[in-house]
């Protein structure tokens, strides 16, 4: 659904993933995930959809760590499909490639699928369904994680693999946090995002434009769970897109004026959500280092 990604919202672009043995995650996400190199370093690669754009970097850290448990950072990252069938082809995929998923669901906005990367990173590949057919009820969205109809999928017309969708997006970033009252100050009042669905007081989701989400976030590591090493295995940091520099500008002058560090780094805006996320904030055209 790019009209919740494009140039006028506020939304994840790229992903960047500290791994532990880099050749052996590229096999990982272009044979099983079906992306394609853009870029490659000896520890440093860019895998594309669409040949152009860097949906995913990987890295390999000198001295990489393994995942850390129990930690703030990568619940998983999302990757958007653009239609249902396009799932089907990959369910398809993953069942023909014997890779182990851990999950599937029918969250009422979307069908979704999850499985982890060889180092344990979660990715969930999803279609939504029509925004239309989303429900809203005092000003929140209505999902829920219900069993998927596999069989239903796969009734959808196949065609030969080749990979994934050339239109296939980073759709959202779903994160572990270590508290509420100063993430919701800086994804909401800093960044600007709205709550669009709360579940207690263990997960929260924010959005523009009354996406869904675009950003998930859940205490589930526990409240007051630390920060991962700089150099583990997981997730290094993610980008956000903004709509041009002036509302970069803005969202920066909110998150100092609240108190929230901004730093520079190679001429990149870099921000640090309050459990240790590093969060890049590019604008169109700028590109993911």
């Amino acid at each position: 659904m790019k009209e919740f990604h494009h140039a006028h919202n506020i939304h994840v672009g790229q992903v960047v993933l500290n791994v532990s043995d880099l050749q052996h995650s590229l096999k990982f996400y272009t044979e099983v995930i079906g992306l394609r190199v853009l870029e490659e370093e000896a520890r440093r690669a860019s895998l594309t959809a669409d040949g152009q754009a860097p949906l995913l970097v990987l890295e390999q850290p000198e001295n990489v760590s393994k995942k850390q448990g129990r930690t703030t950072g990568l619940y998983h990252f999302a990757l958007l499909v653009p239609s249902r069938r396009e799932l089907a082809d990959v369910f398809r995929h993953l069942l023909e490639v014997k890779w182990p998923l851990q999950g599937a669901a029918d969250h009422f906005v979307s069908e979704a699928i999850y499985l982890a990367d060889p180092d344990g990173n979660g990715i969930e590949i999803y279609s939504d369904r029509p925004a239309a057919t989303w429900k809203w009820e005092n000003g929140e969205v209505l999902m829920a994680t219900e069993p998927l109809d596999y069989q239903h999928l796969l009734s959808e017309e196949a065609k030969e693999w080749s990979g994934m969708s050339e239109q296939t997006i980073i759709g959202h970033i779903h994160l572990h946090v270590a508290e509420w009252p100063e993430t919701e100050k800086f994804y909401c009042d800093g960044l600007g995002f709205e709550i669009v669905c709360r579940y207690g007081q263990q997960a929260l989701f924010v959005s523009t434009a009354r996406y869904h989400h675009h950003i998930g976030l859940n205490t589930w590591n526990g409240l007051g769970a630390p920060a991962p090493a700089p150099e583990s295995v997981g997730l290094r940091y993610f980008t956000l897109i903004m709509p041009s520099v002036e509302k970069r500008t803005a969202v920066v002058q909110r998150l100092q004026s609240l108190g929230f560090p901004v730093t520079e780094l190679d001429g990149r805006v870099v921000v640090e959500d309050p459990s240790g996320t590093a969060i890049h904030l590019l604008t169109y055209g700028e590109k993911v280092v």
